[in-house]
């Protein structure tokens, strides 16, 4: 067995017991979307910027989780790009935008906790939570991998 499929099914196994599966799916989303926006505005060292406007610890953080996903699976690093892209964009276009960026990462974080807690409400207690957070980038590779299953792309 791959390590990619240890992660996976280790991921599966915590949550074969998940309630309101089309809200917590949503929240893991939030969750990732409000922990890179927040990363996205700690400042950085004058090099960064030296190097590009975009070279920050959010995108540092999807980089680093380009490269993890490359390592466990190619096939599906390829399928997580356009999502690890799509968060980048999204972090660029909140900073552009009228929006306060802190609030809204904030608030997509919040919101996504509460829907982890909402998904795990049967299992009593924050530890579940809290090993998501641990796990929030394999959530969304676990979502990619459910569906090459179904399609019969190889992981």
């Amino acid at each position: 067995m791959t390590d990619s499929h240890d992660w996976l099914d280790r991921y599966a196994a915590a949550h074969r017991q998940v309630t309101w599966a089309p809200v917590y799916w949503a929240a893991v989303q939030l969750v990732v979307l409000g922990t890179v926006g927040l990363l996205w505005l700690v400042p950085v060292p004058a090099e960064f910027e030296s190097i590009s406007p975009l070279m920050n610890w959010g995108s540092a953080f999807l980089m680093a989780a380009a490269v993890y996903y490359f390592i466990l699976s190619v096939p599906l690093a390829i399928g997580m790009l356009p999502f690890l892209l799509g968060v980048a964009w999204f972090q660029v276009w909140l900073g552009d935008s009228v929006f306060s960026a802190p609030r809204v990462a904030s608030g997509f974080l919040l919101g996504g906790l509460i829907g982890l807690w909402l998904g795990h409400r049967n299992q009593r207690g924050v530890r579940p939570v809290l090993e998501d957070l641990q796990m929030m980038m394999i959530a969304p590779a676990w979502l990619l991998s459910i569906l090459y299953r179904r399609i019969g792309i190889p992981i």
